[in-house]
């Protein structure tokens, strides 16, 4: 780190660049001269001067990710070009300066290593918790690093320089052993510190990721050199590490690190040399007592991993399992889990099978648990752990055993299990599994992610799955699941672990495995993981086989399978399927020939002769053992028994037994032979070591093996000795009679197919469960040795009783009764769940569905069953059930909300496109909404505005709708509800004080409680019976009725607990709603608006069901919203209010319906102006009006009587609307056909003669007389026939008939009829009782039979005419333009989207907002109307309202959903809270890209959009979405 001495003005301009920490004018400068080549290389060798600097200010800099992005932005443009960096590598030492520069950065924050020896520990490394780490300072700098190295030329001289090769290693050291976790045994940690993300980012990013540039240097044989380079200095920087800890073979107890990145270099290079450099292996291995030690830290951590599973770690905090998952996570797996496995591999083939195999039961901690006593002592372990431990060691052992990934298998093999084992876990998305896929980080694998051979090898294992709708409303995305023939032949579960990071993954992978062998009838029962034929092994490696041919593992394995057998506790079936998976693999992997004796056996191997003869699987698996003797606690029942004195062998803490003869003769047996695995392991250390060095007895063991030792010490352990008379073939026949529950389950197959044995048809991948893993396992062994075959026949035969003495027969009869209680209690379990399910089911469909009201929960609402004597009412909150009464009144939960749905039909079925270039505009004006305006501002403009109030409805704008999940409460238990959750402190998605709660029993959204009038009492009853009473006499008691002012069953004066709550649910509803959209008078707050509001809200409501039920009554049946409709009770809610207003009755519009007046030709010319004609009144509202002002319960014949006088009003409202669409002629000719038939008995139900007689009427007003240009162009010619005059007609009239039959559904509960489209008129028409029920008989329909006129025809038509004819003398024009109303509007649809986002997003992300004139950094647009609008822009806030809250109020009257251009996602505004719904848009994968991070192409999801308009229509936002969040007007 020289003093810098500047030379030019170049080198003084970066040195101050740099001190000002890069300002960006400056880097944008020097930068803009680099073209110039001359000045390139000055300035690129100034740069590799002032590094040292960069480093210095960098670690300063308060704004340290800034300026690393200024750094790096220079420095690719300098190192990336391989031409210049190789040059400044020779002339400036470019490696040199950036090794040591890294290195002294590093040396800023070392700390003393804690690792093994704590006091006298020489090592140190890295404190994680340094900002330099925290803030991945040093990422500048190493990236800069693995950019040089990518350029061979550069990494070559790199690998050749020893010195340089030395200073690394000592930088990676610097990493080794750092964030050293201590497992603690007594309190939970205080403080959990979250140091390992750093150490994690620090391993991978400055270790690993310039590992993998080097070793993409070294793929040909001609870089062995460089291979022998670093593998060298890498031993001496362990050696050296090893030395500096104090490490001799014990690591010491309760610590871990996952970091070893020097270990991982070693392994990374020699598996490359054995894959691409044909080296041999042996000529890059240390001796056998670095070997030893290699293995003992990357083991410590496979111990760990099972230990911090096991919960044995519990008390680090959780972020103990944060670094165990991170250490196999997909984005580190390669560097970390792999290469350390692979070391072991490579360890476990060159060193003794039987001291690998019982260090790892050691470090696993089980050694005290492999006894054949049922009762043991474990020292180093609790009892709860010693199963998943035990699991952990033997899953381990089937992992190293089973793993191919650097033993043998090609890049393309590796890429096609690591796709299986994510498949197979759970469906992906196609971005997941590129992100779960661990990159090959080497760039020219041909594994980068998205590279031709992923795609291929995904399309080769995997389905596509479209995305689909499930009807709750969560949205799934495309998904990639695994083919069947995956499942049958690939599936693998040791890579699945492998790769697990969430251990319920493994889990998941095996119940989808189930899932498909039931499935495909491959299995019916519970499978067991597979077996899969491996690979076969690289021949360097071949020595990894040996650990299945050692004694040591034979004992584990027979002990294992004696304790399963005699049920000893903590073994589980996952044990068992491991032992049986490693005798398969043994004998897949058996020597071909044969031998009974092995030659090898001296030394130390002697020890275990009283076990078995030699190391073959194949010949131990027959060897029959006799007596064990072993230590036991004295409390343990094998203490009781005599031992034969003929025995004499034992089993200490572990495994050591022997067969009589042979130890007899030393009596000192029972010390000679007190050693356990633990002493047998140690013992092969001190010989190796004595091997390699002359001084090794002054080897001092650590002080920490004290704890380790044989607890053989324990004085409560006695000898017993145990006969056992087994061999593992017996033991597994007898495991096959127990697991399938029979005796002599097992029959050998040979015996009537001899050919199974010469070649057994094994294929490479097996299905089944343990009882065929146990058959496979005999057939194996008996096709590979006839002495095997023949002892297998030979248990056979002798079936024996299982092993314990007679006395246990009972007891197994005892477990067999058991098992069968226990199995029949299992099934009645399962009963009970799949019945509980069942149930569960439907309420959710009930709760969540909005469109299969078939299974919903029956609701006692009883307006469909009148003859019930009173509406019985279950409270969900006190669970009791009982009328509602005055006193105490019963409420449903209802959401009110306001909504413009309405308004948005159109009377076009193409629906409108949402703009994607300047031409197109959407005006307005087309809408209901803006119909029903300019028709009451008309009628305002010349007509009395009381009158006009009562002449439209409103609410097709900010109307309210009222919905409700058809459960019931009490209203003072509501309160009491409303208060405890206003007293609850959890954050809620909604706001109590705005009487917000949900639903006590399903969790529906709700605002409000809409009161249950009690009724339907027996009295009541013949109100339903019709009458037959006159026309004539109906219409006067009608009359009479609504004269009564409060006519009502409640008198208002006495208040009761029931009208005050009418009344507070009647302001509820007012609320919800704008002012602007209840006030359409011109006195405001006049009386009128209350009533024209009142009555707009049942319009509403029954607007809305029907464009719910699709527009038409065709579907009949019961409501689509069926039980759970609120109607009913909001009419008593309405009429109850609507009666304090009392219509004078010279204005009640029944009048001018049912009685001739007086005509006064002068009425209309006086000052004040007139009432609205009763033609240009809208019939629906009338019919409400008329509804609303009855006493409730209506009675059927009273409702029957206002639908028939109101039909006749409509009927000629239709002719009128016919005869001025018409052209001239086709009037006179119309006028003179109908005349003539004037006379006819019918006349009065005769549309032609009504036709020609309305012509007439009208024509004294003057209405037709301004046959200008203009009208032609109005209408077009057609040619009309008395069919298309037919439909014209109904279909004015069948918009009023739909509504009129909801209303008498709802208010009678008589069901809908279903019907064909063409004949929903007349089905509709004698479904209200409008035709005779004797007409059935015509064919041709004709609409006209059903009026049925209260007073003579004409004369009423004359009065009715003659009241719009003073009006259309002055006003020829207005007076037509009422007189046509549009009656035919379409369903509402939101704006068509386009089929490719892009177009969208080119148009609208630079579009300037039309408010502010800018460019919105959140452009947004609104879906229903294609306004653009700034989200968030604080540019168009008004009144502290942003924009899209306030759109969202003008447009949707509080509902408002917005298109996000950035991020191709839709939010939903509902009133004060918002959500993000999810994109219609998905990827070619059917994927979201939200926030358009990928950068993918998308294109839009019909389904998907069409599931969101449902959602819009059916007011079910608040329902289907479940995360809501306020607003606070910031949107």
């Amino acid at each position: 780190m020289d003093v810098l001495k500047h030379k030019s003005f170049l080198e003084e301009l970066l040195f101050w660049t740099i001190k000002y920490e890069f300002p960006q004018k400056m880097v944008t400068f020097l930068l803009n001269m680099l073209p110039d080549q001359e000045y390139k290389v000055a300035f690129t060798k100034t740069f590799v001067q002032h590094y040292a600097f960069i480093m210095k200010t960098l670690k300063k800099s308060h704004e340290s990710d800034t300026m690393s992005n200024r750094i790096v932005h220079i420095s690719v443009q300098l190192f990336s070009n391989e031409e210049l960096a190789r040059q400044v590598t020779e002339e400036c030492q470019l490696l040199d300066i950036m090794v040591t520069v890294l290195l002294y950065m590093m040396e800023s924050c070392l700390i003393k290593s804690e690792l093994q020896d704590e006091e006298n520990s020489l090592h140190v490394v890295v404190n994680c918790g340094e900002a330099l780490l925290k803030n991945n300072t040093y990422w500048p700098l190493v990236s800069d690093f693995i950019n040089i190295l990518s350029h061979q030329s550069v990494a070559k001289r790199f690998l050749e320089d020893h010195g340089l090769l030395v200073t690394w290693m000592n930088f990676v050291s610097f990493f080794q052993g750092m964030n050293l976790n201590k497992r603690e045994l007594n309190e939970h940690v205080e403080f959990e510190s979250q140091t390992y993300y750093a150490a994690f980012a620090a391993e991978l990013e400055a270790c690993a990721q310039p590992m993998w540039g080097l070793l993409s240097h070294c793929k040909v044989r001609e870089t062995q050199e460089y291979t022998r380079n670093v593998v060298r200095y890498c031993l001496e920087a362990l050696q050296d590490w090893f030395d500096a800890i104090n490490f001799v073979d014990e690591p010491a107890p309760n610590q871990v690190t996952f970091h070893l990145p020097l270990h991982r270099y070693y392994a990374m290079f020699l598996s490359k040399a054995v894959k691409c450099q044909e080296l041999d292996l042996d000529s890059v291995l240390p001796d056998q007592e670095m070997l030893m030690k290699l293995m003992i830290h990357p083991l410590q951590i496979q111990a760990s991993l099972a230990e911090i599973h096991s919960n044995m770690w519990v008390r680090n905090g959780l972020q103990i399992k944060g670094q165990a998952m991170t250490y196999v996570q997909s984005h580190f797996c390669n560097s970390m889990i792999d290469p350390d496995i692979y070391l072991l591999q490579v360890c476990a083939s060159r060193l003794d099978p039987d001291y690998f195999i019982s260090s790892v039961f050691e470090r696993f901690k089980v050694v005290d648990l492999l006894t054949m006593a049922s009762q043991h002592q474990n020292t180093v372990l609790d009892a709860e752990h010693e199963r998943s431990m035990l699991e952990g060691a033997l899953t381990f052992l089937v992992i190293l055993l089973s793993l191919r990934l650097h033993l043998g298998m090609s890049d393309d093999e590796i890429l096609r299990a690591e796709m299986v084992a994510q498949l197979c876990m759970n469906d992906r998305t196609h971005s997941s599994l590129l992100d779960l896929i661990p990159e090959n980080p080497n760039p020219k694998s041909g594994i980068i992610p998205g590279s031709y051979s992923f795609e291929s090898v995904l399309s080769a294992v995997a389905d596509f799955k479209a995305p689909v709708f499930e009807p709750g409303g969560s949205m799934q995305q495309g998904m990639y699941t695994p083919k069947a023939e995956v499942w049958d032949q690939e599936f693998d579960p040791v890579m699945v672990i492998l790769r697990t990071v969430y251990r319920r993954d493994v889990q998941s992978a095996m119940d989808r495995y189930t899932a498909f062998l039931k499935q495909s009838g491959k299995f019916p029962g519970n499978p067991w993981p597979p077996y899969k034929k491996r690979t076969s092994l690289h021949p360097s490696y071949k020595g990894l086989m040996r650990l299945l041919h050692c004694k040591t593992l034979h004992i584990v394995l027979f002990t294992l399978l004696y304790k399963i057998l005699m049920d000893h506790q903590n073994l589980s079936e996952h044990v068992l399927c491991m032992v049986l998976y490693l005798i398969e693999l043994g004998l897949e992997n058996s020597a071909e020939e044969e031998s009974d004796e092995e030659a090898s056996v001296g030394g130390p191997e002697r020890c275990h002769d009283s076990w078995f003869p030699g190391s073959n699987l194949v010949s131990n698996m027959r060897h029959f053992i006799n007596y064990v003797r072993v230590r036991v606690p004295e409390t343990a029942p094998e203490v009781k028994r005599d031992s034969p004195a003929s025995t004499s062998s034992d089993n200490l803490g572990s495994l050591q037994s022997s067969r009589r003869p042979k130890v007899l003769q030393r009596e000192n047996s029972g010390t000679a032979q007190v050693f356990s695995l633990v002493a047998e392991r140690r013992k092969k250390f001190q010989e190796i070591i004595n091997r390699s060095s002359s001084e090794a007895n002054q080897v001092v063991r650590p002080k920490t093996s004290s704890k380790w030792s044989a607890p053989g010490s324990a004085p409560q352990l006695t000898t017993a000795i145990l006969e056992i008379k087994e061999s593992i073939l017996s033991l597994l026949i007898k495991l096959h009679h127990k697991l399938s529950g029979k005796q002599n389950s097992y029959y050998p197959p040979w015996l009537d197919d001899i050919e199974i044995l010469i070649q057994p048809e094994i294929p490479k991948y097996s299905h089944g469960d343990g009882i065929t893993a146990v058959e496979r396992i005999l057939l194996k062994a008996a096709s590979q040795s006839r002495m095997n075959k023949r002892i297998i026949e030979e248990i056979c035969r002798k079936v024996t009783p299982p092993v314990p003495p007679k006395k246990v027969t009972a007891a197994e009869k005892k477990t067999l009764d058991k098992e069968e209680r226990r199995q029949k209690a299992r099934e009645r379990q399962q009963k009970l769940l799949a019945e509980f399910a069942s149930r569960q089911k439907s309420f959710m469909e009930t709760a969540m569905d909005v469109d299969s009201p078939e299974n919903d929960i029956p609701m006692e609402i009883t307006t469909a069953e009148p003859q019930v004597s009173e509406a019985v009412y279950d409270c969900v909150i006190c669970g009791q059930s009982g009328p509602s009464s005055e006193d105490r009144p019963t409420g449903l939960v209802v959401l009110l909300q306001a909504s413009s749905v309405l308004g948005q039909c159109r009377d076009n079925v193409e629906p409108k496109k949402l703009p994607i270039s300047e031409e197109e505009q959407i005006y307005p004006w087309d809408t209901c909404a803006a119909v029903h305006d300019v028709r009451l501002s008309l009628l305002q403009r010349y007509f009395k505005d009381s009158s006009c109030l009562l002449a439209v409805s409103i609410g097709w704008e900010g109307g309210v709708y009222v919905q409700t999940c058809g459960h019931t409460l009490h209203i003072d238990c509501h309160k009491s509800y409303m208060e405890s959750l206003r007293n609850d402190q959890v954050l809620q998605g909604f706001s109590v004080d705005k009487g917000e709660f949900t639903c006590p029993l399903c969790r529906q959204f709700a605002n409000s409680v809409l009161p249950c009038y009690p009724g339907s009492n027996v009295e009541n009853n013949p109100w339903q019976r019709p009458s037959n009473k006159s026309i004539q006499d109906l219409i006067k008691e009608v009359e009479e009725l609504q004269g009564r002012p409060g006519a009502f069953p409640v008198s208002i004066s006495s208040e009761t607990n029931l009208s005050k709550e009418m009344e507070s649910v009647m302001k509820d509803i007012k609320n919800t709603t704008q002012k602007k959209y209840r006030d359409y008078s011109k006195t405001p707050g006049s009386p009128d608006n209350d009533f024209l509001f009142m009555y707009s809200v049942a319009r509403t409501n029954l607007e809305l069901e029907l464009i719910h039920r699709g527009g038409n009554l065709c579907s009949g049946g019961a409501s689509t919203a069926g039980k759970r409709s609120c109607l009913n009770q909001l009419f008593h809610v309405l009429a109850l209010h609507m009666r304090l207003y009392s219509i004078d009755s010279e204005y009640n519009p029944w009048r001018k319906l049912t009685q001739l007046e007086e005509m006064n030709p002068q009425l209309g010319y006086e000052e004040q102006q007139p009432e609205v004609p009763i033609l240009y009144h809208d019939v629906t509202s009338l019919l409400l009006i008329q509804i609303l002002m009855m006493p409730q319960p209506l009675r059927k014949d009273h409702f029957t009587c206002i639908v028939k006088v109101l039909f006749t009003l409509l009927y000629t409202q239709a002719l009128a609307a016919l005869s001025v669409k018409c052209s001239e002629e086709d009037r006179s000719a119309w006028k003179h056909a109908g005349a003539l038939k004037k006379s006819t008995c019918d006349a009065e139900k005769s549309y032609e003669v009504l036709l020609s007689f309305v012509i007439s009427e009208l024509f004294k007003g003057k209405l037709y007389h301004e046959e200008g240009t203009q009208e032609c162009a109005m209408v077009n010619p057609i040619s009309w026939s008395p069919e298309s005059m037919e439909k014209c007609l109904q279909d004015f009239c069948l918009p009023f008939l739909r509504i009129t039959s909801l209303l008498q559904h709802h208010l009678f509960g008589e069901d809908l009829p279903g019907c064909q489209e063409e004949e929903e008129f007349s089905v509709l028409a004698s479904c209200l009782g409008l035709l005779p029920t004797f007409y059935q008989t015509e064919h041709p329909f004709i609409s006209a039979s059903c009026l049925d006129w209260p007073v003579p025809a004409f004369d009423i038509i004359t009065q009715w005419c003659f009241e719009i004819k003073s009006f259309t003398e002055r006003h020829a024009e207005q007076g037509k333009a009422l007189l046509i109303q549009e009656s035919k509007w379409k369903l509402p649809h939101l704006l068509q989207l386009p089929e490719n986002y892009n177009t969208i997003f080119q148009y609208y992300h630079r579009k300037t907002c039309s408010v502010c004139t800018k460019v919105p950094k959140d452009p947004a647009v609104c879906l229903v109307c294609g306004t653009f609008v700034c989200l968030k822009g604080l540019c168009c806030k008004q009144q502290s309202y942003c924009e899209c809250v306030l759109h969202s109020q003008n447009c949707g009257a509080g509902t408002g959903i917005f298109l996000l251009i950035n991020a191709s996602v839709i939010i939903i505004i509902r009133g004060h809270r918002f959500c993000l719904w999810g994109s219609v848009y998905l990827d070619a994968h059917g994927e979201e890209d939200r926030d358009l991070r990928r950068g993918k192409p998308l294109y839009i999801c019909k389904e998907r959009y069409k599931v969101l308009e449902q959602q819009w229509i059916s007011h079910t936002f608040d329902h289907i979405n479940k995360r809501w969040g306020p607003h606070y007007n910031g949107l």
